[in-house]
């Protein structure tokens, strides 16, 4: 086993490759996902590292679905990170949206799973929501983005986090925290340093955001001390990890390194890609009935089946192509031998693609409905979200010495 005390201040982080491009056709940076991905390439360009057998093994038992089936599938200091959590110690958790649109399939994944992972370690969990990266990279006023971002608020709620271990920051309204952290820790970020992580930005709002999410990234030891903190995120949003974790090993104050685990994109519907929602590719939202997914999934999903009937019994499909499929495997199967079974079912040609796609459907919908039965069981929202925030002591802990002036 690695040495879990040293390994996060000894990892070599990339933070100058080409933020642009993996290759001629694609591209991935925070802002844009284009293109077919290869996900082994982006480790190379990142400096992070797949992930072992052994580690998937040490995630708490059972082994979340998004573990072993591979979608997160590399990282940096997972070990660390996995074996504080064996050892019962305090560790967290930071993953985080951006409110600018519905909240879809692809956004609450990693909500879901951070959640299996509290209920198993009694992680702390922190949930930044970036309003002023919306309002810097969106055209979308303030206005419009509160609007979004209280409606991702009850999807958020609607999860089911344990509310004393868990921190819902919202930048604007958190300002009195965030910001005093981003002057502090921009301080140690180079306008070379940021472009080339992240490219030449529009504005000076987007310039200096790093800072902010930096400040996102350590918060939880901020406030428990330190601690061994993980960030599971997809792999587009890596790049602020990366500038965190070099902060990290400059500051004066005693925090670690934060661990990254990165996951692969949910597909879009029409197939490779990022499931997103500011497209015109439909995107399966977290309000949709039964009705609504049958008809996206039926409609839109890319199918990896034949032309026509006859040449799919004769063929069979390809599973690792078809976006149902895909779906199912990622997060609405459970069931390992269920999943193989439809997949060799499908191989075979037993299996037809509607019928692959209902069952996907079927899925969604039934993950959906239990969403939206607790969403909808939430009252007032501020009195709701009211145990989710930081405490006058946890901001006190937070902020740096002196900048608290008139409390």
């Amino acid at each position: 086993m690695p040495d879990d005390t040293t390994t996060d201040d000894t990892t070599t982080d990339h933070t100058t490759t080409d933020h642009a491009t993996t290759d001629a056709d694609s591209t991935v940076t925070p802002y844009a996902v284009e293109g077919e991905v290869d996900y082994r390439e982006l480790l190379d360009r990142f400096g992070a590292a797949e992930l072992t057998d052994d580690q998937r093994a040490r995630f708490p038992d059972p082994v979340h679905p998004l573990v072993r089936r591979r979608v997160f599938y590399a990282g940096r200091d997972v070990d660390r990170f996995l074996a504080a959590a064996d050892r019962g110690e305090t560790v967290s958790l930071v993953t985080g949206i951006g409110p600018s649109g519905p909240m879809h399939l692809g956004h609450v994944m990693p909500f879901y799973f951070a959640k299996y992972l509290q209920d198993r370690t009694g992680a702390h969990v922190y949930v930044p929501l970036s309003d002023d990266e919306k309002h810097f990279a969106k055209d979308l006023t303030l206005a419009e983005i509160g609007e979004y971002a209280r409606e991702n608020l009850r999807d958020l709620l609607a999860v089911g986090f344990d509310p004393d271990r868990t921190r819902i920051v919202v930048d604007t309204a958190d300002a009195d925290v965030v910001y005093p952290l981003a002057v502090r820790f921009a301080d140690h970020v180079t306008q070379s340093a940021m472009e080339a992580t992240y490219g030449r930005p529009d504005n000076v709002g987007l310039s200096f955001y790093p800072a902010v999410q930096i400040a996102h990234l350590l918060l939880p030891q901020l406030v428990h001390g330190r601690h061994a903190s993980l960030v599971p995120i997809a792999v587009d949003q890596d790049p602020h990890v990366r500038l965190a974790r070099d902060v990290a090993g400059k500051e004066a104050v005693d925090v670690t390194k934060p661990a990254a685990l990165l996951s692969k994109f949910l597909p879009t519907l029409d197939g490779p890609g990022k499931m997103s929602s500011s497209t015109d590719t439909p995107a399966i939202e977290l309000t949709d009935g039964r009705e609504t997914v049958a008809r996206k999934v039926r409609t839109h999903a890319y199918s990896g089946g034949r032309a026509d009937l006859d040449a799919h019994r004769e063929h069979g499909g390809d599973p690792e192509v078809d976006v149902a499929y895909q779906y199912l495997a990622f997060f609405f199967e459970d069931d390992d031998a269920t999943l193989e079974r439809l997949a060799e079912e499908y191989r075979a040609g037993d299996l037809l693609s509607g019928e692959l796609k209902a069952y996907a459907a079927e899925r969604i919908a039934d993950f959906l409905d239990a969403h939206q039965e607790r969403r909808a069981a939430l009252g007032d929202l501020d009195a709701e979200l009211e145990p989710y925030r930081l405490t006058q002591d946890e901001s006190a802990r937070a902020r740096p010495e002196g900048t608290n002036l008139f409390g």
